[in-house]
């Protein structure tokens, strides 16, 4: 039985579809994560190099792991043997076929919004590879554009920072924004997208599960 989050999702969901579609991305709802899963290897054509952004979701989905074990061509960052080898790697993503992520947030009315730190999530985002595939649960939702922004910024921010503890900022220590301007910070770009160009290059699957962070 679906919670009472679930229902609402399966609600909302379809309508933040059509709010996406209208804004030129392609979009597709589904309630279960493996039906999400199905559908974005399958947006993946077999000869494409597929690269990804660091997200929560994919791997709650289980994505990279299912592409290696498919034998997709990959170029996976946390395989290089040195931090230079590394940044390499991210730089050949901008250029890869298929490119996969997360979302931050997005708003009810399609608006894409993300914070980054080193800005290759969002640059590959914007243009260089040849489609995008955003995965994102429904708990990325958030009513307007200004919403949207402020769950990247207080919500997802200060959860992803627990997700690097050699990392240090103010958030991390706290689980709240404090508008840092140290180092470490992971709130560098921000980014927003409110239409596709060309139509259909950013593809973005909801999932009526609370997804990511």
């Amino acid at each position: 039985m679906k919670t009472l989050a679930e229902q609402r999702y399966s609600k909302l969901g379809p309508q933040v579809v059509k709010a996406l579609q209208s804004r030129s991305f392609d979009a597709f709802y589904f309630d279960e994560p493996a039906d999400a899963a199905e559908k974005i290897v399958s947006l993946i054509p077999k000869d494409h190099l597929v690269s990804w952004g660091g997200s929560k979701t994919l791997l709650d989905l289980c994505i990279q792991e299912r592409l290696t074990n498919d034998g997709y061509n990959l170029l996976d960052r946390d395989k290089a043997a040195s931090p230079a080898e590394r940044a390499e790697i991210m730089r050949r993503a901008l250029v890869c076929d298929t490119f996969l992520s997360g979302v931050n947030a997005i708003s009810e009315d399609g608006w894409l919004v993300n914070i980054d730190g080193y800005g290759n999530r969002v640059a590959a985002m914007i243009f260089g590879p040849k489609q995008v595939i955003v995965a994102a649960g429904m708990n990325k939702v958030a009513k307007t554009y200004n919403d949207a922004l402020v769950r990247a910024r207080t919500v997802a921010a200060p959860l992803n920072i627990q997700r690097f503890p050699q990392l240090k900022t103010p958030c991390g220590e706290t689980g709240t924004c404090a508008d840092c301007l140290c180092s470490d910070t992971i709130c560098s770009y921000f980014v927003t997208m409110r239409f596709c160009k060309p139509a259909g290059r950013i593809k973005v699957i909801l999932i009526g599960k609370d997804l990511g962070l």
